[in-house]
């Protein structure tokens, strides 16, 4: 039987008052004999379960830099939405639909929460240990498919289009994430993840060098971008689509940069930031902390001011989570999860909630900006 992804809410027991008399009385008399000792609480160790609210500021939302002040909002927290998976990747926002969709690839099957009331339940199953997901503009969804090496498009009348499976008759390696242009293009990498081992898809030989591919609106020709970095993964537009960034998960551990060229090429390659952060103190709303490491990215948003998101991972406490970089490249402030984070994606109704795909759970909270593209 396949693990179920569940919400994950409160739940709430009545006991006799005498009772949490003496235990409030007790408890009372041990905090004040070891409040000096009691350690920091850190996201590892908080309570996700919603039981034990969090203190405003959540102080697992860290400014490193000035300019991320405005973005953390003061009365809001990050919440665990739904856990249970076993690599949770791709969500993408569907603004028509109000809902996020999700892949849970290891478990064959896509996830769905509702806006309303964060209902979760199984989207699509099988869905060919699908990645990372996306919605063109007109409102299809778009999906990576590691299991059967292609990308495919969900049509309005519920079949199923093939966009790409082969790079000049080799397969592909195994699609892993997709953004649209609003010239209709879309753009995918395939670094192979899903073809190395049996738990992501089929194991089997990577035929072709690992690349960023563009699917031409007009006819469906793919055309190879670029195949300069070792494990082209996450991928998004700047906010004005005159730049292409993608983060590279080989050796590198960085994020690539590239201008746009007529909407159709790129140029001009340059690193855009190191994922590497040295260890350091920084004051939270609980005390100093220490983050950072040397981790990785995955999946990359921007917002409308031109910053870009990331998704963080592989060191542990103090880097796994979040990552938000400046327009020019410098890391302005981090949102640290108990889990490896591997996807995010701006929705709600106003673009302003991230939802952040990490390893077993599903998290989002609310930001003082908004998602620059569609999802």
């Amino acid at each position: 039987m396949k693990t179920a992804c569940v919400r994950a809410s409160p739940k709430f027991a009545v006991e006799d008052p005498a009772i949490d008399r003496r235990r409030f009385i007790a408890s009372a008399a041990i905090a004040a004999a070891g409040v000096a000792l009691a350690p920091t609480p850190r996201a590892a160790e908080r309570d996700w379960s919603g039981r034990h609210p969090v203190r405003y500021p959540d102080p697992d939302i860290v400014v490193l830099d000035k300019r991320f002040e405005k973005y953390k909002i003061g009365n809001t927290p990050i919440q665990r939405l739904a856990t249970g998976c076993l690599w949770a990747e791709g969500c993408a926002w569907n603004g028509v639909g109000r809902y996020l969709v999700w892949s849970d690839i290891p478990n064959n099957r896509q996830m769905r929460l509702l806006e309303e009331d964060d209902h979760v339940s199984v989207f699509r199953h099988p869905s060919g240990n699908s990645n990372g997901n996306t919605f063109d503009f007109d409102g299809r969804q778009l999906s990576c498919e590691h299991g059967n090496r292609r990308v495919v498009r969900y049509e309005h009348n519920g079949t199923t289009t093939v966009l790409a499976d082969k790079w000049k008759d080799k397969p592909l390696n195994a699609p892993n994430d997709i953004v649209v242009h609003p010239d209709g293009g879309i753009w995918f990498t395939d670094p192979g993840y899903g073809s190395m081992m049996n738990y992501e898809g089929h194991k089997g030989e990577l035929q072709i060098k690992e690349a960023v591919y563009r699917i031409d609106p007009k006819g469906g020709k793919m055309e190879m971008v670029a195949d300069e970095i070792e494990k082209p993964n996450g991928i998004c537009f700047s906010t004005d689509y005159k730049k292409l960034y993608v983060a590279d998960t080989g050796k590198a551990r960085d994020i690539q940069a590239w201008e746009v060229v007529d909407g159709r090429k790129l140029n001009n390659q340059r690193r855009f930031t190191d994922m590497a952060m040295p260890q350091q103190k920084v004051e939270t709303e609980i005390g100093p902390r220490t983050v950072g490491g040397n981790g990785g990215s995955d999946g990359i948003r921007c917002d409308v001011d031109g910053n870009l998101w990331s998704a963080a991972g592989w060191v542990g406490d103090g880097y796994d989570g979040v990552h938000i970089f400046s327009p020019e490249g410098r890391r302005i402030g981090m949102i640290l999860l108990p889990e490896i984070c591997a996807n995010i994606c701006f929705g709600g109704e106003k673009r302003n909630r991230l939802f952040m795909a990490a390893s077993q759970s599903l998290y989002a909270v609310y930001v003082e900006t908004q998602g620059a593209h569609i999802t």
